[in-house]
């Protein structure tokens, strides 16, 4: 047989506990590039502004602001912002309402958070900045 069990240690890039490794870390990767290009279909096809789009494309990094107060209150103010369920509830809002602006802004922010996985930037854990649920970012 030529699978690998999780646990064994010829599996490629070996896990650390708490951080997606492996294939696992890859699937995620590309689940995050799927969800880009989604995003970025879906807004093109409605016909949204690109200036608006390159504009404000980086404002859900200005939640690691939150870092100012300490690494727990900076995860968790990054990590509500880094989920798909505010920005899809705001897609959502805007598109059942008509409101162009707040479905391109959760479009455009949908994209954003799809960017950040598919770079492998997850979800941040109390302990540092660096620790993701994707693994370790910046030096070692």
């Amino acid at each position: 047989m030529n699978t690998l069990a999780p646990h064994d240690t010829a599996a490629p890039d070996a896990v650390t506990p708490g951080f997606a490794g492996g294939r696992v870390r890859i699937i995620l990767r590309l689940e995050g590039l799927a969800v880009f290009a989604a995003a970025v279909a879906c807004y093109a096809y409605a016909g949204f502004s690109w200036i608006a789009f390159v504009v404000f494309f980086l404002v859900p990094d200005l939640s690691m602001l939150f870092y100012f107060a300490g690494p727990r209150v900076g995860a968790f103010g990054y990590n509500l912002v880094h989920t798909y369920v505010l920005a899809l509830a705001a897609t959502v809002l805007g598109f059942l309402t008509g409101a162009p602006v707040v479905e391109a802004g959760g479009i455009i922010w949908i994209a954003h958070i799809g960017g950040d996985r598919a770079l492998g930037y997850g979800l941040k854990y109390p302990t540092a900045f660096g620790d993701t649920h994707l693994g370790r970012i910046g030096r070692r």
